[in-house]
Order: C-alpha cells, then sequence, then structure tokens
C-alpha cells in the first residue's frame, strides 16, 4: 500500500477506451502488462507481436540518441537502446531482435541475438529454407537465422550477393554441421545452378557485342565481382554453353556464334 495516496502498489491500469462494455468486478480478462513511459505498470487487451524471452523480426519507425524504437503491435513502440544496436539499423527496415526486460523491468530490444538461436532444426542437405540475416563478417561470412530460429551460415566462399542486416534470404542447405548448425549456399544444386549461370554468361554477352567479358583465364575475384559466382561455377557453365554450340572459342575469347 502506498501511504501516502492509498493505493496498492499491485494495482495495474487498464485505459478506459479498452474496458469492454459493462465491467463487473469479478471479470476474467486476458490482458498484456508494461511499464508506460512514467514507469507504471499499464495493461492492454491488443496482443503484442512479440514478449519478453522470444525473437521477431521487426520494423523501426523512429531513431533517437538513446536508440530506436521498433512496433511490435502496441501503440507505444519497443525501445532499442543504442548499446544493443550490433549493427548500423535504418527507420522503415526490419530486424530480428530478442525481446527481454532490462534491470528496471522494462521490455527491451537487443539485435545481439545469437546465444538465443537453436542449432536443432529439422533441416537436412538440400533442403529449401528463408532465413534473416542477423550478423555479416566478411572473414567468414554472412549469419543467418533460419526460420528466424535456428543458427544458420552462408559461407563466404558461397556468398556473392550483396546482404545487409535485416535482410531476408532463400537459401539451400548445403552441410548441418556435427554441432547441428547449417552451412547454407543461395545457389541451387551444381546442375540445377549452372543452366541459371549460363543464361547469364549469354545476356552479359548480349549487353557486350557479343563477347564474354571474361574468360576463363580470368581471376576468380573478377569472376565473383562481375558475374556473382566461382570460377569453377563459370567454367561449368561456359562448358555447357560450348557443348551445346552456343558460344563459340576463338584463342582466349569467347563470344555469340
Amino acid at each position: 500500500m502506498d501511504a501516502e495516496t492509498g493505493n496498492r502498489k499491485d494495482n495495474v491500469l487498464l485505459p478506459r477506451n479498452e474496458c469492454p462494455e459493462n465491467p463487473q468486478e469479478g471479470d476474467v480478462l486476458e490482458a498484456f502488462v508494461y511499464h508506460d513511459s512514467e514507469n507504471r505498470l499499464i495493461a492492454t487487451t491488443q496482443k503484442p507481436l512479440a514478449q519478453a524471452g522470444e525473437l521477431a523480426y521487426l520494423k523501426v519507425t523512429a531513431k533517437t540518441q538513446l536508440g530506436a524504437f521498433l512496433n511490435f503491435g502496441l501503440e507505444r513502440g519497443l525501445f532499442l537502446p543504442f548499446r544493443e544496436q550490433k549493427h548500423l539499423i535504418e527507420v522503415d527496415k526490419s530486424y530480428l531482435v530478442y525481446l527481454y526486460l532490462d534491470k528496471s523491468g522494462r521490455l527491451t530490444a537487443t539485435t545481439d541475438i545469437y546465444d538465443h538461436l537453436q542449432a536443432d532444426s529439422p533441416y537436412q542437405k538440400n533442403d529449401n529454407v528463408l532465413g534473416t540475416v542477423y550478423q555479416i563478417k566478411p572473414e567468414i561470412g554472412v549469419f543467418v537465422a533460419v526460420d528466424n530460429k535456428y543458427l544458420g551460415l552462408i559461407p563466404r566462399t558461397e556468398n556473392f550477393a550483396d546482404l545487409t542486416w535485416g535482410d531476408k534470404v532463400q537459401a539451400r542447405v548445403i552441410r548441418v554441421r556435427e554441432d547441428g548448425k547449417l552451412d547454407l549456399s543461395p545457389r541451387r544444386v551444381a546442375h540445377e545452378q549452372m543452366g541459371v549461370d549460363a543464361e547469364k554468361l549469354i545476356n552479359a554477352m548480349n549487353e557486350n557485342q557479343g563477347i564474354l567479358p571474361l574468360n576463363e583465364k580470368s581471376r576468380p575475384e573478377d569472376i565473383e565481382r562481375v558475374f556473382q559466382m566461382s570460377k569453377a561455377a563459370y567454367k561449368r557453365a561456359v562448358g555447357s554453353l560450348l557443348k551445346n554450340g552456343r558460344i563459340k572459342k576463338n584463342g582466349d575469347e569467347l563470344r555469340l556464334p
């Protein structure tokens, strides 16, 4: 009991505009309880997109010097402190975050989600999956939360796309590690991807007066930069085009017939 006001400290306010018609003492309501801007406990009958202890893919609605606010389904945004932003964020873009209660008991978000992801996915090699980019380390690769739940990685050698934090990505499982983590690739299995790569080379030749901008002696890094594929994939595509007579070779030059 508050000595000055006489109010019980465990009282929680449900705003009038959220009360049902003709409420009676003893009625049971399902509500979500949170702290407002003045640290008071407030109840709402609205259902949030996520609660404490959960991961959620939420959109940034505003940024301040202290942090950002995310839309999680309630009138008041979810606070993402600056110290909990492990990468640059942008307004109107969505990111995968973990919700927790801070030292004062307020619901808060963090982009540091690694320890909250699982390594027991049901997926096997060559399964197609959907995930969210939550971390990027150029020397290692792109870290992906598969189903926003499981640990996945697109190794540097498999990443040819310009992915950024918060991007949704479709990928194929290329390996299930002993610890259960998934190695991924945005590319299809080799025999399917070869046809896609071959068409990419044909399009490049059509845009370059019938000549392929690079040849089989080009540096792997140049092939990756121009065509977003490994040199091995490039050579497979070239071999397929030559075999089918869709291109011809004159010395080192590759061109349309």
